[in-house]
């Protein structure tokens, strides 16, 4: 009896029903796919064609595997079970990752595929848990800690919640979970387990590397590169909640200018339309959008303008998207996927011919009128309720898919962009999934409160969202829940995040500050509130002064910051680097997540807590370490106290 086979530079295994297949996927890396009961498919879900690489296959009776540069894979048939089990080692023979064992009696299953009478699987995959080892990635989830080992996460999209299935272990392998399916991800102790609630197959890439830039070189190989960021993305970005008038926008725009301050792009937010989903300006507020962007080109500022992909049941294109099925659709009940200023559902991103027609229509009515830049909110999407099985889209229902969505909702704009001539895009958006990087998104952690504990949660959640190969990430500074520019205790607060966002991929102020204004249309009609002022002049003279120093030092890194985005374009490298990232064999860095590197040059430690005025930073070992602001020179593998009166936040600067 043979139970592997070579087809077509892979390895198969097949018993009762399940193939397994191994494949070659770019150098040192394999994609591994098992089906129970139908062929191996080929969805591309992140994944690239890879170049073609040559693989090492041998096969006996009961063992078989296959090498493809630094990586190996060795499958055993336990002679009880019939079940293959997967080991991955890398060049030196260390073992990387193991399916679990049988367990004898117990008869557990590695890849437990568990039935959905009429329908196709629940799947859970199970590794083995490892002694001292680090994970780090899983996209942006709203908990203070890096190092996801011990960590439980929930594969699906939320508000503030990005999940991107990729971890990078210190053992020297990286694991995508080519799966778009909600499910949950375990990294335990004793094993590791990957579940969805419902697929076709199970599907996954592992590579291994020596170093973790050699992990995300691997990885963005697999999945995409970040394109090259435009020239306006390096400098300092202005929005609030919300400028709800044309006349409004640019007089802020004429005062950041007056001022001589930098600032390169401002933001109109949402209900700027007539109705959600109409895809255009509201002639009552903006009643010129072509000499309105005019402006603000003669004054060299970008305008991006905020979509929403929910479409109003009263918009006048929702009869016409409905007819022609490009609207998400409930499995169950009332066709309304949000009510917020009315009843509503999401266009479905997933559907090719729905992100043409929405593109033709964002093309006619903002970009031939000069926006360039778009924000595409609500990319979970936002569902009034969080109910992933109730929803159907294009490539199948949201409990296999669902996870998709934003990435597909940035490739809508990118391909409608390049297709007008633009060369570099950049698309703001509130979530993201493995692949999004490559369609340029730039990805904010969502709708988080103004305080000091969600402040700390931001600083993970970007090193983990750029570990996980999205290194375009920002923040709301300041937090976007709450917030009065009159606060003392706040005023503090958006100081620290101000300072802190200096040393962020992309600088943007943002925020629901109160107290709100109400806002009426000249017949009455009452409109979506405007937040109270959130320029940088809105915070006190003394605040004021600091947060030009944050722009001016900002704009003085300006060639640093693009030489930063070129290593993601062509690297793969995160541009806010963990510790561990730069300083791999250095253990104490192994677990440090209120400090990290912005680049390899720049040690950024941000005040996380109200009223510190110093706080302890380690500078690692195998460099010297100057200090920003005294100018004295430390050697590494030593913890020091840094001051940090309100003015300042500690920053080192890496010496060789």
């Amino acid at each position: 009896m043979r139970y592997f086979s070579e087809e077509n530079g892979s390895l198969v295994w097949r018993n009762h029903g399940e193939t397994l297949m191994l494949t070659p996927w770019g150098q040192n890396s394999l994609r591994v796919r098992a089906a129970l009961m139908h062929d191996i498919e080929d969805p591309r879900f992140a994944l690239l064609t890879p170049e073609e690489t040559p693989a090492e296959i041998r096969i006996d009776d009961m063992r078989a595997s296959i090498r493809v540069g630094g990586l190996t894979a060795e499958l055993t048939v336990d002679p009880w079970h019939r079940v293959a089990r997967i080991a991955y080692y890398n060049a030196r023979g260390d073992l990387l990752l193991r399916e679990i064992a049988c367990g004898g009696a117990l008869n557990l299953r590695a890849r437990r595929f568990q039935p959905i009478l009429g329908g196709d699987h629940r799947l859970c995959v199970a590794f083995d848990g490892r002694e001292g080892e680090h994970l780090y990635g899983m996209g942006q989830y709203q908990l203070e800690s890096l190092d996801v080992k011990n960590c439980a996460f929930e594969l699906a999209q939320r508000n503030s919640q990005a999940s991107v299935p990729f971890v990078m272990s210190s053992l020297g392998y990286g694991f995508l979970w080519h799966n778009p399916a909600v499910g949950e991800a375990y990294f335990g102790g004793n094993r590791s387990e990957w579940k969805a609630v419902s697929t076709r197959q199970m599907d996954y890439w592992i590579c291994a590397g020596d170093t973790p830039a050699a992990l995300s070189l691997a990885y963005a190989k697999a999945t995409g590169f970040a394109p090259v960021m435009p020239e306006y993305g390096l400098g300092f970005w202005q929005c609030k909640l919300r400028y709800w008038n044309q006349e409004q926008l640019l007089s802020v725009a004429r005062e950041y200018r007056r001022r001589g301050l930098p600032i390169d792009l401002i933001v109109c937010d949402f209900f700027h339309w007539p109705k959600m989903g109409d895809y255009r300006f509201d002639p009552r507020f903006f009643p010129d959008p072509d000499a309105m962007c005019a402006e603000l080109k003669a004054l060299g500022i970008e305008l991006m303008v905020s979509v929403w992909p929910q479409v109003s049941l009263v918009s006048e294109n929702y009869e016409d998207m409905r007819q022609q099925g490009l609207l998400v659709r409930s499995e169950l009940g009332e066709q309304v996927g949000m009510r917020y200023q009315g009843d509503s559902m999401f266009y479905d991103a997933t559907n090719p011919r729905a992100r043409a027609y929405v593109w033709e229509k964002c093309k006619r009515n903002y970009y031939d009128k000069g926006v360039r830049v778009f924000w595409l909110d609500e990319a979970e999407p936002e569902y009034g309720e969080y109910d992933f099985e109730n929803y159907r889209y294009y490539l199948g229902p949201n409990a296999q898919i669902g996870n998709l969505y934003p990435q597909m909702y940035a490739r809508g704009f990118y391909e409608g962009l390049q297709s007008a001539g633009e060369e570099r895009v950049v698309s703001l958006l509130r979530c993201a999934w493995a692949g999004s990087q490559r369609y340029g998104a730039l990805v904010w952690s969502g709708d988080i409160q103004s305080n000091w504990e969600d402040f700390r949660r931001q600083v993970c959640a970007g090193l983990s969202m750029g570990v996980a190969g999205i290194p375009w990430w920002t923040t709301d500074i300041g937090g976007f829940y709450g917030g009065n520019p009159d606060d003392e205790a706040f005023r503090e607060l958006l100081v620290r995040w101000f300072q802190w966002a200096v040393y962020c991929p992309v600088m943007r102020l943002h925020g629901d500050r109160v107290p709100h204004r109400e806002v009426y249309a000249p017949d009455g009609e009452r409109m979506q509130d405007e937040g109270a002022d959130n320029e940088i002049w809105s915070f006190g003279d003394a605040v004021y002064d600091i947060l030009k120093g944050c722009l001016l030092r900002r704009e003085a890194l300006r060639d640093y910051t693009r030489g930063l985005m070129e290593e993601a374009h062509t690297q793969g490298k995160p541009v806010m680097r963990p510790m561990f990232y730069e300083f791999p064999k250095d253990e104490t860095c192994a677990t440090l997540r209120d400090q990290y590197l912005f680049g390899p040059r720049y040690l950024v430690a941000p005040v996380l807590e109200a009223g510190a005025r110093a706080r302890r930073v380690y500078l690692p070992k195998g460099a010297s370490w100057l200090d920003g602001r005294s100018g004295q020179v430390h050697e590494g593998g030593r913890w020091v106290t840094a001051d940090a009166p309100l003015e300042a936040m500690p920053v080192f600067e890496r010496l060789e």
